[in-house]
């Protein structure tokens, strides 16, 4: 079949995978008009197999980098043909503006996108962000059909203490008959049991087997996740076979260069692997999502829509070819969908930064310092003397502890400043735009000067990611939102591999600096970060001194 804009009518056979009955049969599809309009049973076994499109449960579509319509190119080659997405990331940049971009270039998609109201924007009052959204935007987004659910619900404590306006914006979903998303990590016991009474339909922050039961024994459903930021599928898989009724697949959060090599066909290929039963698999990937959140995916059901992909078998798992919609997205691994152009939208009106704005003044005493670690989300904290140089407090690579600044991105305002350890850098700086939730410019680095050139660089850019060392600045440009970049998927993947291997140049050990230092901003997320206000302890949700004495001013 041509990929053409109207599909015609065509036929193709393999070994069904129909996850609403539960069987795997040979058969015959009739497509015409973009939907199965027969299934014809065969009495062969064939060679190849044909399974419902994948479905990614929760993903924020800008962590990818790309525009929707941009991600789902990607996404289609590896048999992904719909997304359940949260835009926070554009709304608290942008608001209401924000999600409508988002929806308005989605709609030049064959790909099934189906977005959730942004529940917490701002993520929290302790810092600074680019919009807000009430209880009257979250009642007008949820009576738009685009919008599946409310988005995750960030502020458990809130919800646990029935803050009124969290309250207000739960019962706005459940007036409008829509699921409520979950985030809380590691919320055990009475708290969770308060938190999912509230009407919290989901949590895809589980970690740990024994919380994911919990969880589960109070009837919430358990996204399990696998993306470049956190990799839950290792201790969380044991779920599949016991309760994947209740279980779905997502990613979060995919950076461009590994939503290039694979999605939700990693998951699955994984999870057969590992001896669970294909159909139970399947259901996580399509069937549990799409019942839950009322998408319009086809599920290979005579009058479904024309939603599947072919592989060549249940083990290998490899994606031959991607059909949307009756139409042939993708073969082979290569997109058949034309690149849609893109319209910068942006709201950033940092100005260029003075090297003296990163000088920290020394006294004496000790300073509280973050420590971050590779491929967590979470931060630890520590008490340390400084280095201290001509009566300022400096970065210390010899004890791995160095200078992050935090810069507000929507108006001139002098930088927060603190120390971390577990980024590695021997020498440079990188800095990012990318830094949820409110996505000020969050920088780490050796020597101020290069601290400077980088956070200037993403300034200069109007958003994007930057590494610096001197005589050495490079960057990748994000004009949408500070968010998303308007160029290609492999283009935006080279750019951003090229960095993170110029980062591991200047002697980080991490494996994804730049997702690592997208965190350290995330107030919502223990235990110590960094706002554009200041050091903040994300346990008592207060901010902290960033001197251990500072009480004893």
């Amino acid at each position: 079949m041509k990929s053409t804009e109207h599909p015609e009518a065509f036929t193709i056979s393999g070994n069904l995978a129909d996850v609403v009955a539960g069987r795997i049969f040979p058969a015959t599809l009739h497509v015409r008009g973009g939907r199965i309009v027969r299934i014809e049973p065969k009495s062969r076994k064939q060679r190849r197999y044909i399974i419902p499109g994948l479905v990614d449960s929760h993903v924020h579509i800008e962590s990818s980098m790309l525009t929707p319509a941009e991600f789902a190119r990607v996404a289609l080659t590896h048999g992904t043909v719909a997304a359940v997405c949260d835009p926070h990331e554009i709304a608290n940049v942008l608001g209401m503006g924000g999600i409508r971009y988002m929806i308005e270039n989605a709609r030049t998609s064959p790909f099934r996108f189906s977005f959730g109201a942004p529940s917490c924007v701002p993520a929290t009052t302790f810092e600074t962000s680019g919009a807000a959204i009430g209880v009257p935007e979250i009642e007008a987004l949820l009576a738009m059909d685009e919008i599946s659910h409310l988005g995750e619900v960030m502020n458990y404590p809130g919800v646990i203490a029935r803050d009124p306006a969290v309250m207000a914006k739960i019962d706005a979903a459940k007036r409008a008959g829509k699921p409520v998303d979950g985030h809380a990590p590691g919320l055990r016991g009475d708290a969770l049991a308060a938190y999912v009474s509230a009407g919290i339909a989901t949590d895809h922050e589980t970690s740990d087997l024994e919380e994911a039961m919990e969880k589960l024994s109070l009837g919430m459903k358990i996204l399990i996740r696998q993306g470049s930021a956190a990799r839950d599928f290792p201790a969380l898989h044991g779920i599949i076979d016991h309760r994947g009724g209740m279980c779905m697949f997502c990613s979060d959060d995919m950076h461009p260069d590994e939503l290039l090599r694979g999605h939700m066909d990693v998951l699955v290929r994984d999870a057969i692997r590992l001896g669970h039963d294909p159909i139970t698999v399947l259901r996580c990937a399509s069937l549990n999502p799409a019942r839950h959140y009322g998408l319009s995916v086809g599920l290979l059901q005579e009058g479904d829509p024309a939603d599947f992909l072919v592989v060549d078998d249940l083990d290998a798992f490899t994606v031959q070819e991607t059909y949307c919609r009756g139409r042939l997205a993708a073969r082979g691994g290569a997109s058949l969908l034309h690149c849609v152009t893109q319209q910068a939208v942006n709201a950033f009106h940092a100005v260029p930064m003075e090297e003296a704005a990163f000088a920290v003044r020394a006294r004496i005493g000790a300073v509280n310092v973050m420590e971050a670690g590779d491929g967590s989300l979470t931060t630890g904290r520590s008490v340390e003397e400084p280095l201290v140089r001509g009566g300022y407090a400096v970065s210390d690579p010899g004890r791995d502890i160095l200078k992050i600044a935090v810069v507000n991105r929507y108006r001139e305002s002098p930088p927060a400043l603190a120390f971390i350890r577990g980024f590695g850098l021997k020498r440079g700086a990188c800095a990012s735009s990318v830094a949820h939730d409110s996505h000020n410019i969050v920088a780490v680095g050796v020597e101020d000067a290069d601290i400077c050139r980088a956070v200037n660089t993403v300034i200069g850019n109007r958003g994007g990611l930057a590494v610096a060392s001197g005589s050495l600045t490079e960057s990748l440009r994000l004009p949408i939102a500070g968010l998303m970049s308007d160029a290609e998927g492999p283009q935006v993947a080279a750019g951003y591999a090229r960095l993170q291997k110029l980062t591991g140049e200047l002697g980080s050990p991490l494996s994804a600096p730049f997702i690592t230092l997208s965190f350290m901003a995330l107030l919502v997320i223990p235990r110590l970060k960094l706002s554009d206000r200041g050091l903040f302890d994300a346990e008592w949700f207060v901010f902290t001194p960033l001197w251990t004495d500072a009480d004893r001013d």
